[in-house]
């Protein structure tokens, strides 16, 4: 059974791998997104902002360093959008009642997206990480322990935010709906550390921007590649990403398995 399983979900996700490379204009157009507002921020608002974050003089550089990882953690919401839109396709379309009749692994379709999703994430980071590169983003200081403790903290987000794409795609009826359900992902990141720090915020809205899973996710990347302060950050990070995974898993299985109408 584990054999067919491995099997069958490595079937699917070429089969999502492929309908990515034919199908590349939703994957550009999420990438757009948060591409646009490095820029955007950087080189219209980077001098204004560095300056109300350091309290000191105009520095574009400071700021670079602080919005890269928020439009990063960003890039992984945005990305994941086209999940709910592609799992959307495949209820609607008929090829799932297609595949429920074939003798594959039930749960091979499901994990096909998510690892597809989860790729198509961490190359859509490197590819927006070479742009703020490219605009001047440096991390000197950190050790490739911190690299990699960076690239398996973006894994693991991009896993829970995919199951749960995965879980808004199945109960739209349509890919509209799906792109219309899914997009907190995209709006989450606007209201948190990704900009400005928390502490330059409204008193009333400070709370919804630090109780939400991107602000410790944000935080904990900064920490490992800037060298700021991680605090209690890391943990909920890990809390977050693990209990999102779970409950994304569970629903989305649950309403998978449910016999079609």
């Amino acid at each position: 059974m584990t054999a067919l399983a491995v099997r069958d979900s490595a079937t699917m996700l070429r089969r999502n791998l492929l309908h990515a490379r034919r199908y590349p204009s939703l994957t550009l157009n999420l990438l757009l997104t948060p591409i646009m507002l490095l820029l955007l921020f950087v080189y219209l608002f980077g001098d204004v902002m560095s300056a109300g974050i350091g309290g000191g003089g105009p520095d574009r550089a400071e700021y670079i360093a602080y919005i890269v990882p928020g439009i990063l953690l960003m890039t992984i919401g945005g990305t994941v959008v086209g999940t709910a839109v592609s799992v959307s396709n495949d209820m609607t379309e008929g090829i799932i009642a297609r595949f429920r009749t074939m003798a594959i692994h039930r749960g091979s379709v499901l994990i096909g997206h998510v690892v597809g999703s989860v790729l198509q994430a961490i190359l859509s980071v490197v590819l927006v990480g070479a742009v703020g590169v490219a605009i001047g983003f440096r991390s000197t200081d950190a050790t490739p322990l911190e690299w990699l403790a960076a690239l398996g903290l973006l894994v693991l987000f991009a896993t829970a935010l995919t199951w749960i794409a995965v879980g808004m795609g199945l109960i739209s009826p349509n890919a509209e709906a799906a792109s219309n359900n899914a997009l907190p992902m995209i709006l989450l990141p606007l209201l948190s550390s990704a900009f400005i720090p928390i502490g330059t915020m409204p008193g009333w809205f400070q709370p919804v921007a630090e109780y939400q899973p991107f602000t410790p996710a944000i935080e904990t990347l900064r920490g490992l590649l800037l060298g700021t302060e991680i605090g209690h950050n890391g943990w909920l990070t890990v809390a977050w990403s693990v209990g999102l995974a779970v409950l994304g898993y569970l629903w989305s299985t649950a309403r998978f398995n449910r016999d079609p109408k």
